[in-house]
């Protein structure tokens, strides 16, 4: 069979219009086989389990972002700020977007971690049975469950739909748009590529440019490959641009609008403007390391080669191998096909993805966490799954199959041996049952091939899912966290405070207490972490640049006290120290500095001012400018110079492990 054949009859497509994608989920193509509908239920069933169970253990996750949510349910001006605190003093570093959902969960659910942590989940699994349709628009039934499967166990998926960032809601849009591209391009479809351009948009408000990276391939492959003239096709895709502005541009108007008095300081940005964090600090200063405000990035693996790096290998490239070759496989059997062909279109518009995207992450010098690479894992995913079904048609390219399951066995094995005490005997294991398949493939026929493909699927599956299953029953927290166990083998920075408790160990979690970033030119040697007893080894508070940390019992009911007479119970350096404070206590805490503590928010006289008129009760020492007692290499010095003055105006009182200074009349 040729892939000229693709065109399903419409028997076997989703039923058009907007309520289409819906109906293929609940009822199916008419001519999928009886186990069809069955299966794709069983596919999102199981998901849901892997992301749901026992999600309370991770408690608020990211604290950042839940003292936001926190904030969030309880004003509906943080809400739609995505303000830190209640009290408004400063936003979170990126757009509210992925924070609304979480919020009206806590406004109905009250603000607990299965509130903030449930929507992440179930955005997991409507991305999973997104994936499904848009590979089963062309191609077997099959060979969308196994799409399905594979985005569902792929190790960063099954952390980042299990945990409280922004991503988790990005990928969502962006499955989503990649659906909507597909339905647009097999009819010209307007109105689908509308609703891509929407999604895409959308995705601008959960994580800025990063959401923009699949819109020049997806631009691209609808001009060359959609039905129709060149005209109608370029004045839809003009409509969709303007679709994408109205979409990402709506929130950030009216943050430009509203006068600054009238608003929360735009966190991660030095001048209070939404615009410079998008194209700064969220911007181009990802690209090229320049982040004013920022701490660089302590990843120094930059290169081709930084997706199959230490960390970053286990979390998304168990398949990548697989994936790039049924791709070019995939385009080399579709090379006859019409200029429209869909199934080629849809392995151009994944393709396109998933190198463009790659390629971002893989030479981007400035701020990169081994998560994100969970936007990489819908185009792994499609890719093989409509790779296996189009070798599949073609048995007689019996070597390629061969040769993917081999690579992918091959490269499970190398990926295991990173963690050698972690389950030592599975890399063998897999290896083993990985390479038998291959040759199977390569000379079974008959009624043994059955039980071949079983093999090949449990050999390329086995790696993925074990990593997701160990990330599933491990609580993450923290800023930075990662899937699977610990990778032993290389450096893998911003590994300690994003395990859970107690998982420190050869092959298991942590690295070893005291054990030291790794150090960038011209930088200080990492951010300091939370030291013993809840206290920052600068000597303040709890928490730290990456961790909240948990306040005591006697600093809770210090900061409860009399809240009710203050605007913030308390003021601290860097958004984590004061989240954790937030959380704690049910109620507003400043982030002097944002995020890292470097940011002009408040100013030292500004924060003069809101002393003088008895709004902070208390300010949490650091025993530097900013949490942990670090010092930042560029950005603002305002942090630094408040905590100067409250040291040399107030008294230091040591509460439950941690310096309170009392700001209130009579306390100097």
């Amino acid at each position: 069979m040729t892939s000229t054949s693709h065109p399903a009859p419409p028997a076997t497509q989703a039923p058009r219009g907007w309520g289409g994608l819906p109906r293929m989920l609940l009822r199916g193509p008419a001519a999928d086989p009886a186990w069809a509908r069955p299966a794709l239920l069983a596919l999102l069933a199981a998901t849901g389990v892997l992301y749901l169970w026992g999600l309370g253990a991770s408690g608020w996750a990211n604290a950042f972002y839940s003292a936001a949510v926190q904030a969030g349910a309880t004003s509906w001006k943080a809400f739609f700020f995505g303000s830190s605190d209640a009290a408004n003093a400063i936003t979170v570093d990126k757009p509210p977007a992925a924070l609304w959902p979480m919020a009206l969960t806590a406004r109905v659910f009250g603000v607990n971690a299965w509130s903030v942590l449930v929507p992440q989940a179930l955005m997991g699994v409507a991305t999973v049975g997104v994936l499904h349709a848009t590979v089963r628009r062309r191609l077997p039934a099959w060979a969308a469950l196994l799409a399905g499967a594979a985005l569902a166990l792929t190790p960063v998926a099954a952390l980042m739909f299990r945990f409280n960032n922004p991503d988790a809601l990005l990928v969502l849009l962006l499955t989503l748009a990649a659906y909507g591209t597909v339905r647009a391009q097999e009819t010209a479809a307007t109105r689908w590529l509308l609703f891509a351009a929407a999604c895409v948009g959308t995705g601008f408000l959960a994580k800025m440019l990063q959401a923009f990276l699949v819109v020049p391939v997806f631009g691209i492959v609808y001009l060359v490959t959609a039905p129709g003239s060149v005209r109608r096709r370029l004045w839809q895709l003009a409509a969709a641009a303007g679709v994408l502005l109205v979409s990402a541009g709506w929130w950030v108007a009216v943050v430009a609008l509203v006068p600054a008095s009238s608003r929360p300081y735009i966190g991660g940005s030095q001048h209070n403007s939404v615009l410079e964090l998008a194209l700064g600090y969220n911007g181009i200063g990802r690209l090229n390391g320049d982040e004013t405000g920022g701490l660089g990035n302590l990843d120094q693996d930059v290169g081709v080669t930084r997706m199959f790096g230490p960390v970053i290998g286990g979390q998304i490239s168990w398949l990548l191998p697989a994936a790039l070759i049924l791709l070019v496989s995939g385009l080399w059997a579709t090379r006859r096909a019409p200029r429209t062909d869909p199934t080629r279109a849809a392995l151009l518009l994944w393709g396109g993805w998933l190198l463009l995207t790659a390629a971002t992450f893989s030479l981007m010098r400035g701020i990169f966490h081994e998560y994100y690479t969970v936007a990489l894992a819908p185009a792994i995913a499609a890719l093989t799954g409509m790779g296996a079904a189009l070798l599949w048609e073609r048995r007689r390219n019996a070597a390629v199959m061969s040769a993917t399951v081999a690579t992918t066995a091959i490269w499970a094995y190398v990926l295991l041996d990173r963690s050698p005490d972690w389950h030592p005997w599975l890399a063998p294991t897999i290896a083993c049952t990985g390479l038998l398949a291959a040759l199977g493939l390569a000379t079974t026929r008959g009624r043994f091939l059955a039980a071949t493909i079983v093999l090949a699927l449990l050999a390329s599956l086995a790696g993925p899912a074990a990593y997701a299953l160990e990330t599933a029953r491990t609580p993450h927290t923290g800023a930075i966290v990662t899937a699977g166990p610990a990778a032993s083998r290389g450096p893998g920075p911003g590994r300690g405070p994003g395990r859970g408790p107690g998982r420190a160990g050869p092959g298991r979690g942590n690295r070893p207490s005291g054990a030291a970033m790794p150090q960038r030119p011209g930088r200080p040697n990492g951010p300091r972490f939370q030291g013993p007893g809840g206290r920052g080894p600068g000597g303040g508070g709890p928490g730290g640049l990456l961790d909240a940390g948990t306040p005591s019992a006697a600093v809770t009911t210090a900061l409860r006290a009399n809240s009710a007479s203050f605007t913030w119970v308390a003021a601290a350096v860097g958004s984590n120290t004061a989240a954790g404070l937030q959380l704690a206590t049910g109620k507003p805490v400043m982030a002097v500095g944002g995020f890292n503590g470097t940011d002009p928010a408040p100013t030292l006289t500004e924060f003069q001012s809101l002393v003088r008129q008895h709004r902070i009760h208390y300010f949490v020492g650091t025993g530097g400018g900013m949490p942990g007692g670090g010092r930042a290499t560029s950005g603002s010095d305002a942090a630094q110079l408040i905590s100067a003055w409250v040291a040399a105006n107030f008294t230091a009182t040591t509460v439950g492990g941690t310096v309170l200074y009392d700001l209130t009349p009579g306390a100097h």
